[in-house]
C-alpha cells in the first residue's frame, strides 16, 4: 500500500536491467588463506547507516530473472551463477542462499518470490568486444523481451570492456565492470589485495573462480537493490540515483565482526579451503554481501 492505494507488484511493462561481469578462469588457483586473527588497535564506531524509505513502490510477488551471457563462459561459470539465482526461494536451513534473500522481506510490502528464467547465450557478441556503453547494455537488455514481472541480468566475459568503468562504483543497475582486468583492487576484494588499506590474506573463492564467485556478489547486492528501491524511490541513504541500497550500505561486509580490510567471521571449507557463508542448491557455496535489515536498522550477516 503506498499513499493510500494499493499497487500491483509490478507495474505494466515493467523493464529492470541489472549487469554483472563473470572474468576469466585464473590459471592457477589463489593462495590458500592461512588463519587470520586480526588485531584490532584502534577501531572507531562508524555512524550507523539507516536508509529512509522513501515510500515508493517495491517488488514485491512472483519475480522472473533472466540471464544474458554476454561472450564465452564455460559451463561451470554459467551454473554458478544460475544455481544462485535458483537457490534464491529454494527450502533450506540458515546459514544459506534463501535465508540471506529472506531479509528483503523484512522490507515493506513483504519482498519478492525469485524464479530463474531464460538463459541467452550470446556467444558471438552481437554488439562486438566493446567497449560497450550503457545504452549498448540496454539494448542487450531487451533483447531478452519485455516480460511483466521480469528483470535481466546481462553477464559479460572477461575479454568483453564495459566504459565507463569505475569512476565512482563497481556497479550500478545497468551493468559493472571487470574486476580482473578493471580496477580488481578496488571491485574484486576480498579475492583481490585491495587498492588502498590493510593487505590482509586473500580468501580462496567458494567455487574456485575468481570471476563467477565475483559476479554472483556484484549480482546478489544489485539483485537486493532492485527489489527494495526499483524506481529510485524506496529504500535508501543519500542522493536519489547514487544512494546507499540494501546491500551497498553494508559493503564490505560478509560476517561478524567485519571491519576495513576484514570480511568478518566466516564458514571455511575444509577441503578447499575456500571462505563462504552460504550453502544453496546442491551444497553449493556461496559468499554473500550483508543486507540492511530494517527491523534493527543494522547489517545484517548470515554468520
Amino acid at each position: 500500500m503506498v499513499g493510500g492505494r494499493k499497487k500491483p507488484a509490478f507495474p505494466p511493462l515493467l523493464t529492470r536491467f541489472v549487469l554483472a561481469v563473470v572474468v576469466v578462469v585464473l590459471s592457477a588457483a589463489p593462495p590458500r588463506c592461512e588463519a587470520f586473527n586480526p588485531r584490532m588497535l584502534f577501531l572507531v564506531k562508524p555512524d550507523p547507516v539507516v536508509l529512509r524509505d522513501h515510500g515508493g513502490a517495491l517488488l514485491t510477488g512472483n519475480l522472473t530473472v533472466n540471464l544474458l551471457f554476454y561472450g564465452r563462459f564455460t559451463p561451470a561459470q554459467r551454473a554458478t551463477v544460475a544455481d544462485f539465482v535458483r537457490s534464491l526461494s529454494a527450502a533450506a536451513a540458515p546459514p544459506s542462499v534463501p535465508s540471506w534473500w529472506r531479509t528483503t522481506s523484512l522490507y515493506r510490502g513483504g519482498g519478492a518470490r525469485v524464479a530463474l528464467g531464460r538463459q541467452i547465450l550470446d556467444e558471438r557478441m552481437s554488439l562486438g568486444r566493446g567497449p560497450l556503453s550503457p545504452g549498448n547494455v540496454e539494448t542487450l537488455a531487451r533483447a531478452a523481451g519485455h516480460h511483466r514481472g521480469a528483470i535481466t541480468a546481462v553477464l559479460t566475459a572477461a575479454d568483453v570492456a564495459v566504459a565507463p568503468f569505475c569512476v565512482s562504483r563497481c556497479g550500478t543497475y545497468l551493468w559493472a565492470g571487470n574486476p580482473a582486468r578493471q580496477c580488481p583492487g578496488q571491485c574484486a576484494w576480498p579475492f583481490h589485495q585491495p587498492l588502498h588499506g590493510p593487505q590482509a590474506p586473500l580468501l580462496v573463492p567458494p567455487n574456485g573462480d575468481v570471476g563467477a564467485d565475483g559476479t554472483v556478489i556484484s549480482l546478489a547486492a544489485l539483485l537486493a537493490g532492485t527489489v527494495t528501491n526499483p524506481y529510485g524511490d524506496g529504500y535508501y541513504q543519500g542522493d536519489a540515483g547514487a544512494g546507499l541500497e540494501a546491500a551497498t550500505a553494508c559493503a564490505g561486509i560478509f560476517g561478524s565482526g567485519a571491519y576495513p580490510g576484514y570480511p568478518g567471521k566466516l564458514l571455511t571449507d575444509p577441503a578447499t579451503g575456500a571462505s563462504y557463508n552460504a550453502v544453496g542448491l546442491g551444497g553449493r557455496k556461496y559468499l554473500l554481501p550483508a543486507l540492511w535489515d530494517p527491523t534493527t536498522s543494522q547489517c545484517k550477516t548470515l554468520v
